[in-house]
C-alpha cells in the first residue's frame, strides 16, 4: 500500500481515531499522542491491511488497544480531570435550566464511568460514533449478540441508576 491509499483510507478516520482515545483517555495531550502512534503503526503495517475487511475498523483496534495500553501502565496521570461541559447554548433556556442541564450531563458521565470498560466502549461506538453492530464486532472481536447484550445492560444500568439518583433528589 503505497501514500496515497493511506491517505484515501485512514486520514479520514483521523477525527473518529482522536474521539476514540479523547474518550478513553479523557486528556487532548495524551489522544493526540495516541493518535500520532496509532498512524505511525497503521503506516508500517501498512502491507498487513489486505487481511483486514475494514482498514477504519482495524485502526479503531489499535487505537483502542493503544489507550487501554496507556491506561494500564504505571506511569499514567489523568491531568486533564473532567472533560469540558458542553455548552448548551444561550438559546431559550434560563440559567436555572441551563443549571439543570449541565448538571444532568454530569450525572451521565459519571455513570457511563461507573460502567465495566467493555461496555463503555460498546455504548460509545454505538451511541456517539454511530457504528453499525458489525463495524462494532470488527473492533472489539465480540459477536454481534454479546454487543447487543452488552450495550442493552449499560443502557439500562445507566437509566436506573439516572432515575433512582434523580428520584432521589426530588424528594
Amino acid at each position: 500500500m503505497d501514500a496515497k491509499a493511506f491517505k484515501q483510507l485512514i486520514l479520514p478516520a483521523k477525527n473518529k481515531l482522536y474521539r476514540l482515545a479523547l474518550s478513553l483517555l479523557k486528556d487532548s495531550e495524551e489522544a493526540n499522542d495516541i493518535l500520532q502512534e496509532t498512524m505511525l503503526r497503521l503506516w508500517h503495517q501498512r502491507d498487513q491491511w489486505q487481511a483486514y475487511d475494514s482498514p477504519q475498523a482495524f485502526a479503531l483496534r489499535v487505537t483502542r488497544n493503544l489507550c487501554l495500553d496507556r491506561l494500564r501502565s504505571k506511569n499514567y496521570l489523568n491531568r486533564a480531570g473532567q472533560a469540558a461541559m458542553p455548552d448548551f447554548g444561550s438559546g431559550d433556556a434560563t440559567p436555572y435550566r441551563q443549571l439543570e442541564l449541565m448538571d444532568s450531563s454530569r450525572l451521565m458521565k459519571q455513570l457511563f464511568t461507573h460502567l465495566p470498560e467493555q461496555q463503555q466502549t460498546i455504548i460509545r461506538l454505538r451511541d456517539v460514533e454511530e457504528m453499525s453492530f458489525e463495524e462494532i464486532e470488527k473492533i472489539t472481536g465480540l459477536s454481534i449478540n454479546t454487543i447487543r447484550v452488552n450495550l442493552s445492560r449499560a443502557r439500562k444500568s445507566v437509566r436506573e441508576n439516572y432515575l433512582k439518583i434523580t428520584k432521589y433528589e426530588l424528594e
